[in-house]
């Protein structure tokens, strides 16, 4: 028995197989292609992208898996699991997973594109939690602080705050573009940073309870660039802002919650800076907390959280069909 997960993102077509153990079978992805330049993608244009790619993607994952052991197929249908989420990336792992289920004879289910990224994370971080726990989603469309429960098959997600204008992702992709990287640009500006020396510069961090502010770093990394700042210096004041930016909104949230346990998913969360930082400043004995990550690679948009969704679904009977 095998089960099949399908994400159609802004930026990734992925399809992934898992076993009815939960192991990985196939893991197939790629990035859309953006021109030099540009920060991003039309929703239009994304689709476009999504319908040639896909296909090629399932006919190698079908290589590796034969079809016919498909029991079960989900796909992210939306961005979160919240009434009137919407993109139209989303409708083309909606439509082909629908077909491919019925095609097969096996079980559909619906899901989120942030619930997938949940589960991935669970699953690379090898973690099973027992009880409620905080979640972090940080990537180019999201950047939100979660309270999550786990049931069988779902999430019970309730969103606590979050950023008021530019996504995490917004921030690195538009000063990496600035300093004439592709996109995405959150690897090579990470290179970059490695290599900042003494000179320093600072970006704010605005907090606001548990929402919090990307925009006026942006301007302010934008001015130092133009007023010459060294780019690697830079470079490390964007890793520096995410990391005080999400350790004062965790700080609190730790706090007035009790809870402990924290999860941080998406693409950002594959910054070692930033994964170094956090478990250094909240994981001592003053904060006690616990933090876990997806791995690096498993931390941007792939569909292996949407099978191991799948998987619960047809084991438990969830099926949408």
């Amino acid at each position: 028995m095998a089960f099949l997960g399908l994400d159609t993102s802004c930026y990734t077509s992925s399809v992934a197989i898992v076993s009815k153990e939960g192991h990985l079978l196939a893991n197939h992805r790629r990035l859309l292609p953006v021109a030099p330049g540009e920060r991003g993608l039309q929703q239009g244009t994304a689709v476009f992208h999504h319908l040639q790619l896909l296909p090629e993607l399932l006919v190698t994952a079908f290589d590796e898996v034969p079809a016919a052991r498909i029991k079960g197929v989900a796909a992210a249908t939306r961005p979160r699991p919240v009434e009137g989420s919407y993109m139209p990336v989303f409708t083309v792992a909606a439509g082909q997973g629908r077909i491919l289920a019925a095609a097969l004879r096996v079980s559909f289910h619906a899901t989120s594109h942030q619930e997938g990224h949940i589960q991935a994370g669970l699953w690379s971080a090898c973690w099973q939690p027992e009880g409620p726990f905080l979640a972090v989603h940080l990537s180019g469309g999201t950047s939100e602080l979660l309270h999550v429960t786990q049931k069988t098959g779902v999430f019970e997600i309730r969103k606590m705050g979050g950023s008021l204008d530019l996504h995490a992702g917004q921030l690195v992709d538009r000063i990496g573009v600035k300093l004439g990287f592709r996109f995405p640009a959150g690897a090579q500006l990470e290179q970059l940073a490695q290599q900042a020396g003494d000179e320093k510069v600072s970006l704010t961090s605005a907090v606001r309870g548990y929402d919090f502010s990307f925009s006026g770093p942006a301007s302010q990394a934008e001015r130092l660039l133009a007023a010459g700042a060294p780019a690697a210096a830079v470079a490390r004041a964007v890793e520096q802002c995410l990391a005080n930016t999400l350790e004062r909104v965790l700080r609190r949230a730790i706090e007035e919650t009790g809870i402990k346990e924290v999860l941080v998913v998406g693409g950002v969360a594959a910054n070692r800076y930033l994964r170094q930082r956090l478990s250094h400043r909240l994981e001592h004995r003053a904060v006690g907390a616990s933090l876990h990550f997806a791995a690096p690679e498993h931390s941007s948009d792939n569909a292996i959280g949407v099978a191991l969704l799948a998987r619960e679904a047809a084991m438990t009977g969830q099926g949408d069909n």
